[in-house]
């Protein structure tokens, strides 16, 4: 299975302006081992899950995303559209820190 990432391009640069990550560094949080990733709401029947994860050697940040997958030609893609992207608030920090190791 492949993964592809999508967002809506107005949203990542209102995300980059308000928190200061951008929507490309939030993949990122995806290649870590020791990502948490967990369901946080259901909004208008779609579920909203929150991945929590390291990017580089130092910053923790918390990634809003919605999760599908499309069949195409006989291959499955999942497709992570990204919602928001920020620093994680010391209280996800603790989880990663007590949960992903």
């Amino acid at each position: 299975m492949t993964t592809r990432f999508e967002w809506d391009p107005a949203k990542a640069a209102s995300n980059l302006r308000k928190h200061g990550v951008s929507f490309e560094t939030a993949e990122l949080v995806f290649r870590d081992p020791f990502a948490l990733t967990f369901l946080d709401r259901i909004e208008r029947g779609e579920l909203r899950w929150l991945t929590i994860g390291m990017v580089g050697s130092t910053k923790i940040i918390s990634v809003a995303h919605a999760d599908r997958e499309e069949d195409e030609n006989g291959n499955t893609t999942e497709i992570i559209r990204i919602i928001s992207a920020r620093k994680a608030v010391p209280a996800e920090k603790r989880r990663y820190e007590d949960e992903a190791r």
